[in-house]
């Protein structure tokens, strides 16, 4: 027996697990040990995965997973004397992210500038009834309608060491998995790595949320905005991934949002330099905005900047946003000046899986 045949041959056995045990009439798992399940399921799903040289596998009902982003969520603790065993950083100088994001908060606070780091969710931590068959979190005979229990528990946990270090950091998940049904469509695109542009407008709303109305804002001009939303058909990552000939081609909603054109449309409010608002990341904080990504105008820094009413500066990069867009940032050679807000917005799977690393980078020089 091959050992990918064995390992999807495990993953059968330990998703039974997870089968809703009121169906045998036993007592519903503990939220702990329903984590410990889920994850070795996944892990094992990445495993085999990883095995086949595949970067991404199929789920159920057309929902696509990236392999990384499963590794990502089940390595356990990744910082400390753990984090050179875990990470995929070339360097293992280079694997803990604590202290560079902690040095990060420092350099802008002694600057006057306030940082919100903004970990996006992995997807199958908002949809892992997606991910295999027979996955369900409680009493309800329909899996996915009972929501499930908070598995980024490794990730809860160096949140708080970043919190407890004075950074402030924007808890999507909670808000995340009580709309994952909402309405208007799902909060991750099915076929691509991203998050759908649902999920773009409730980071956004959860984001302003956190900035609230500082004395600096308010003292701003502001900008008014309008909104279309309208159907987009992409062909995602994934996809592309999985059938590079025929990829499956995926139909979501779109908020489109800018100033007013004739006839009401909007027009994407251009980023701009001198905004004291700096938005940087990873692709999240590109994929809608960019037009090399699917659509220009319903990306994160086009939510933000109608959102708060002003336009935003932004240091986006397709990869690895843990230390490539501070040395960015170095390379301005200007010390943030004028700047007041920074968020960064990057995937959870960047604290283990970015081959770059984290890197201590002096981006504010006095």
């Amino acid at each position: 027996m091959t050992r990918p045949s064995l390992a999807i041959i495990l993953v059968m056995v330990v998703a039974g697990l997870l089968i809703n045990p009121a169906h045998a009439g036993q007592p519903t798992a503990s939220a702990t040990s329903q984590v410990t399940n889920f994850h070795n399921i996944v892990r094992l799903l990445a495993i085999g995965a990883q095995q086949q040289k595949r970067t991404a596998i199929r789920g159920t009902d057309g929902w696509m997973f990236f392999v990384p982003e499963l590794r990502a969520l089940t390595v356990g603790p990744f910082w400390g004397d753990r984090s050179s065993t875990v990470s995929r950083a070339s360097n293992k100088r280079y694997a803990d992210p604590l202290e560079p994001i902690t040095d990060f908060h420092r350099q802008l606070k002694r600057a006057g500038i306030r940082l919100l780091v903004v970990p996006v969710p992995a997807k199958v931590s908002v949809y892992p009834e997606r991910v295999a068959q027979n996955i369900s979190f409680g009493p309800s005979d329909t899996p996915g309608k009972t929501s499930p229990p908070r598995l980024d528990v490794h990730h809860q946990a160096f949140h708080k060491l970043l919190v407890a270090r004075g950074v402030e950091v924007v808890d999507l998940l909670p808000v995340f998995l009580k709309q994952r049904h909402d309405r208007r469509g799902p909060l991750y695109c099915k076929t691509d790595t991203h998050w759908s542009g649902r999920g773009v407008a409730v980071a956004t709303a959860t984001i302003l949320n956190s900035v609230g109305k500082p004395k600096w804002l308010r003292d701003l001009p502001r900008r008014k905005s309008v909104s279309d939303t309208k159907p987009v058909t992409i062909t995602g990552d994934l996809a592309r991934t999985l059938d590079a000939d025929k990829p499956v081609r995926e139909t979501l909603p779109l908020t489109f949002v800018g100033q007013a054109k004739r006839g009401g449309r909007p027009v994407p409010t251009p980023v701009s330099r001198t905004s004291p608002v700096l938005v940087m990341g990873d692709s999240h904080t590109l994929v809608f905005h960019d037009p090399t990504l699917h659509a220009a105008g319903a990306g994160l820094p086009d939510h933000i900047a109608a959102g708060l009413g002003l336009a935003v500066d932004l240091v986006g990069v397709r990869g690895s946003g843990a230390t490539a867009t501070r040395i960015s940032l170095l390379r301005r050679r200007d010390n943030l000046k004028g700047k007041k807000l920074v968020i960064w917005c990057f995937s959870i799977r960047e604290y283990t899986e970015s081959f770059s690393g984290w890197r201590v980078v002096p981006v504010i020089r006095r």
